[in-house]
């Protein structure tokens, strides 16, 4: 294996966990990441145990550690009356259940986590200002061409482009599925922060049609402050400055104590989002989807950035598995990670429309959860949060 060579296209966190991963098994890689220095835009991001689990098998992990909340429960509020629609523990029977705690984090922060471990790695080399256009493979490797005409060869090619992925557009020619909401992103500096909401825990308030989320960050320092509401009008996949005007405008129905918070951020940033639906197979010979560009997924599980990571630490033990062989590697990485995706992908869209109940459909989704005993939520969460490392690939089935 030591004489292979990959392109991992993308250098978000899904790209760079790809990229240790595969360095892990002795390949030599090239991250080819359009932007001219590698970052992350955005603000938190979410942590479930199987993440940590994965960014411990990348070496990573107290990185990760050192910069993440730990928080001490999640919660769900009704936004319409206030009430506690569900609350459960996320702590030490929590992280015993799962072998990892719950945290939040910085986008930029687990980024960096990452690319430390990158950077320590002598097979792994980075070229930024490089936008991937075409892939073209043979029998003997893949060739892949940006924007200013470079060719960059090797064995094998991982399109970790994010969900417009021009790779997967390229093979499956399937766009992206425009969901029609809305989330508008800020940072709030603790201090601005109402002090009954200052509340180690993702906080998620369920409305009609739209929902909030904030949770601390950066040592309790930030608060970070997510709005989500279905738009009245043709959306596109885009990412733009937000207005304040337009956000008051769809949360008129909610109880004060929630309102008071849209009304704290200097500055939004707005997506219009987009998942995609699941495909049955990924690759084509030496080429393989991973992250977004994959099995893009809606917000309302926060396992976008957790799902990635799993990838990449499956197609490195993949690549192990198979000592090296690319196509039996990324046949099994695909076997491994399709159905397990696409379940989240869909359970991610029944997610949103549970936080976004009206009307009776609200009265069956608090009455699904109320009086719910920690056991059961972990249960429930059993195989999203279970993942482990030792079985992350698929096994033949016994006959």
């Amino acid at each position: 294996m030591r004489s292979q060579h990959f392109l991992v296209v993308g250098g978000g966190i899904g790209g760079l966990a790809a990229a240790l991963a595969l360095s892990q098994q002795g390949l030599r890689v090239t991250v080819l990441e359009q932007a001219a220095q590698l970052g992350e835009i955005g603000a938190g991001i979410q942590l479930g145990p199987n993440a940590f689990a994965a960014l411990d098998a990348l070496g990573v992990g107290e990185n990760a550690r050192k910069r993440a909340v730990l928080t001490d429960r999640l919660i769900m509020m009704d936004a319409i009356d206030g009430s506690e629609v569900a609350s459960f523990p996320v702590g030490e029977a929590f992280r015993q259940r799962f072998q990892n705690p719950y945290a939040v984090i910085h986008r930029a922060d687990i980024h960096t986590s990452i690319l430390e471990g990158v950077q320590s790695a002598k097979q792994i080399e980075v070229q930024t200002s490089t936008h991937v256009t075409d892939v073209q493979q043979d029998a003997q490797g893949v060739t892949a061409t940006d924007t200013q005409g470079r060719v960059f060869r090797a064995d094998a090619l991982v399109a970790a482009d994010g969900v417009r992925s021009v790779i997967r557009e390229k093979m499956f020619n399937d766009p992206p599925r425009i969901s029609g909401h809305v989330v508008y992103r800020a940072v709030v500096p603790v201090q601005e922060m109402p002090l009954d909401l200052q509340i180690n825990a993702p906080v998620v308030w369920a409305g009609p049609d739209c929902h909030l989320v904030h949770y601390p960050l950066r040592g309790g320092q930030q608060y970070n402050l997510v709005v989500t509401f279905h738009s009245r009008q043709q959306e596109a996949w885009s990412v733009t400055d937000g207005s304040q005007e337009e956000v008051m405008s769809y949360f008129g129905g909610i109880c004060d104590r929630a309102r008071q918070m849209l009304s704290l951020p200097k500055s939004w940033r707005r997506w219009a989002t987009a998942d995609r639906n699941p495909l049955e197979k990924w690759g084509d010979g030496r080429v393989t989807l991973l992250g977004d560009a994959a099995h893009g997924m809606l917000q309302y599980l926060a396992q976008g950035a957790c799902m990635a990571i799993e990838d990449a630490v499956t197609l490195g033990k993949a690549m192990q598995h198979c000592q090296g062989d690319v196509l039996q590697g990324f046949a099994l990485y695909e076997k491994s990670r399709i159905a397990r995706t696409a379940r989240v992908v869909l359970s991610a869209r029944e997610m949103g429309r549970l936080y976004h109940a009206k009307g009776v459909e609200r009265l069956v989704r608090n009455q699904l959860w109320e009086g719910r005993s920690p056991e059961r939520f972990y249960d429930a969460l059993e195989w999203l949060y279970g993942w482990r490392v030792e079985n992350c690939l698929s096994r033949p089935k016994a006959v």
